[in-house]
């Protein structure tokens, strides 16, 4: 059991630094404050390869696995830009359209996809089907060639930087399907949705009123998207646990800065034992959950089951974000606060990701049925 990073990844992780570095934490801080999309920084790691890092080099991506895009996730959060739609565009909707796509529809959408020129995001939660995908109610019904949708869906991110998205609809009694929809397709509406955080992706509800789809926009086979669709929750769940390392990270490294920085009664604040232990504890944390996200990064690129790991992943990091940055926070004092430090929004996505993609007790559920065996409690 080899637990050296290979020399490759660790130049990948310098190139994808070094690029997110000439943004940094203000970038983001401005963009999630003002909510505009962090366009200038995904066209340059588009740019240089790493946002279709994971797609097939025939289709102009790299070629690479879940293990790089995850570094890709986590050093850009490392280095304060944490980007929501590397989750959604590069690790699901890329995941989902090179597996089941058809010829025409990874022609289409991969390289552009990976050049950046667009995203494809992903549509699944509706207003009473959130964690249970069973209760998914948006269907798509064949009208002779055609399908067409009817529903809503709930919560769904970055709709205006996108030009498809897959949306995940019932076809039958017990059946789902997976469509690539365009977002301009007649009879979609988007609404905005208003959060209380400050991030630089848009979240929005989405009406499908007789929207008529030809049969090429099926992703996949017609009644398999429930197997199918945990194909892209995995890498959605490993990309999301790198995201949060790199995050907390980024705090753990700001608070520590400023902790061998600040003065305020003769020796460096860093001194204090209840500085220092919580900030020494949120990175054992952070590092712990890197290892798992490894794990589970490694398996889904071997085939191999990855979905008590992908789920162990998100957990464990999302729990270590949340508590590196209010560390950090509370390191900086009321400074923790102040828009110039630019860590309530690192703050924010952190707790976002603490509940989506999947929310903490949804995995503690997960863990006790499918690996203690315990009775399903819900």
């Amino acid at each position: 059991m080899d637990f050296l990073e290979p020399p490759e990844h660790r130049e990948l992780r310098d190139a994808i630094g070094a690029v997110t570095a000439k943004y940094g934490s203000c970038y983001f801080a401005e963009c999630a404050t003002a909510g505009d999309p962090t366009t200038d920084l995904w066209r340059d790691l588009a740019a240089h390869g790493f946002i279709g890092i994971n797609f097939p080099e025939e289709f102009g991506g790299g070629g690479a696995g879940m293990t790089e895009l995850a570094i890709v996730c986590e050093e850009t959060a490392a280095h304060g830009c944490p980007l929501l739609l590397l989750l959604v565009s590069s690790a699901i909707s890329g995941e989902l359209i090179a597996r089941y796509g058809t010829s025409d529809q990874r022609r289409e959408w991969l390289p552009r996809m990976a050049t950046g020129e667009t995203k494809v995001v992903f549509a699944i939660t509706e207003p009473d089907a959130g964690s249970n995908t069973h209760k998914i109610a948006t269907t798509a019904v064949r009208d002779g060639d055609d399908f067409v949708l009817n529903g809503t869906k709930y919560y769904i991110s970055g709709v205006d930087e996108a030009d498809a998205l897959i949306v995940v609809a019932r076809t039958g009694a017990d059946k789902l399907s997976l469509f690539l929809v365009p977002t301009d397709a007649p009879g979609l509406v988007a609404q905005r949705l208003p959060v209380g955080i400050s991030v630089p992706e848009k979240q929005f509800t989405l009406h499908f009123d007789d929207v008529r789809l030809p049969a090429a926009g099926l992703v996949g086979t017609e009644h398999e998207g429930f197997r199918q669709v945990f194909d892209g929750l995995n890498p959605e769940r490993i990309t999301g646990a790198a995201v949060c390392i790199g995050v907390g990270r980024h705090a753990i490294e700001q608070a520590a800065d400023y902790a061998r920085a600040r003065s305020v009664w003769g020796p460096a604040i860093g001194s204090y034992q209840a500085i220092s232990h919580p900030l020494a504890k949120a990175k054992i944390e952070v590092d712990l959950a890197a290892m798992m996200t490894a794990k589970a990064a490694w398996l889904y690129d071997n085939g191999l089951p990855a979905g008590e790991a992908s789920n162990m992943a998100k957990y464990a990091a999302a729990e270590a974000a949340v508590g590196a940055v209010d560390h950090a926070i509370q390191t900086h004092g009321g400074n923790g606060l102040s828009a110039d430090f630019g860590l309530l929004p690192q703050w924010g996505l952190a707790r976002l990701l603490r509940i989506a993609p999947v929310s903490r007790e949804m995995i503690l559920n997960y863990v006790a049925q499918h690996s203690l065996s315990l009775p399903r409690s819900y």
